[in-house]
């Protein structure tokens, strides 16, 4: 693999460390699959290695993001279709308004979500916080998990 192909998985990666932040699309599997075309066309240890590393973190990271945060929302007593209202309201804010629509459409849904469930602002608003840090935890642990893969990605290229 040569300095342009580098550069393309090296880009690969950029955008699924992005899809981490905008929640768009699943990282893990960009990144995933950008570091096993990598490891394929190398097909040396190392790569192979860092593909295997990656993969796991990856994973682990998958897994966790979802129960973790679920978790948070069940002992809150906040139902699932709070949080695909609000998945529902980032896409649709995402394209509606340009560059911040994205989080204002997933708060307005969560708390309108929580409002119609509780019906006073009073109990909706607390509710609303609580499934942001959720969300935010889950942004947290994806992005780590980018990072991670990415990491092990810089450290294969300087040991082949």
């Amino acid at each position: 693999m040569g300095t342009v192909g580098t550069i393309l998985i090296g880009l690969v990666i950029l955008v699924g460390i992005l899809g981490a932040v905008i929640q768009v699309y699943p990282s893990g599997p960009v990144i995933g699959g950008a570091l096993l075309v990598w490891a394929i066309v190398w097909n040396q240890p190392v790569g192979w290695i860092v593909f295997a590393v990656a993969a796991v973190v990856l994973l682990a990271a998958t897994v966790a993001k979802f129960l973790l945060p679920g978790r948070r929302l069940v002992r809150s007593g906040i139902p699932n279709s709070t949080l695909l209202w609000g998945m529902t309201g980032a896409v649709v804010g995402f394209f509606a308004i340009p560059v911040v629509g994205f989080i204002i459409g997933l708060v307005l849904a969560v708390y309108l979500a929580e409002l119609a469930r509780l019906h006073t602002h009073e109990q909706a608003w607390p509710a609303t916080v609580i499934t942001l840090r959720a969300v935010g935890l889950s942004v947290v642990i994806e992005l780590v998990a980018a990072l991670v893969a990415s990491t092990a990605w810089i450290v294969g290229l300087i040991l082949i």
